[in-house]
């Protein structure tokens, strides 16, 4: 398992598009996933270029929020914009990110990636709650580079 094409089915990524649109049904906060090959950066700067390319900086409330996974360098990074990182504590991700990782260290990667997503959209409901009128800003579909 050493490329993009190989790393989910269609069936798991239309698992975690559906796990997407979940998770914002509670929130106004905007989730991606963003999944690539190598990356010559460290993922959380790695992470941060996609997140500004992707224009995830561009939600009205600056409350996007990033899963980035490098699949041959075994690499997982989940960032949130300007507005979360304003709104919550410092260790904010960290257990959404031990989720993650747990699932991928069995190879369920598509596990990991639903049950983080669903956590990180309950997690922001409370910062971030769904109001009425609120739209969706971003994509849900998974981007791949």
């Amino acid at each position: 398992m050493g490329k993009v094409e190989d790393f989910l089915t269609k069936e798991d990524e239309q698992e975690i598009v559906q796990a997407i649109s979940t998770a914002e049904k509670n929130t106004s906060g905007e989730i991606r996933v963003h999944i690539e090959n190598h990356a010559e950066k460290p993922p959380l700067e790695r992470a941060q270029e996609v997140f500004h390319f992707l224009g995830m900086d561009a939600t009205e409330l600056r409350n996007g929020v990033l899963f980035y996974i490098g699949v041959k360098d075994h690499t997982f990074a989940i960032i949130g914009d300007e507005g979360i990182d304003k709104a919550v504590e410092a260790d904010f991700w960290d257990c959404t990110r031990d989720i993650v990782i747990s699932h991928f260290k069995e190879k369920r990667f598509k596990e990991g990636l639903v049950a983080g997503i669903l956590r990180a959209g309950e997690r922001l409901q409370h910062y971030f709650p769904f109001e009425s009128g609120d739209k969706n800003e971003l994509s849900n579909e998974i981007s791949k580079g």
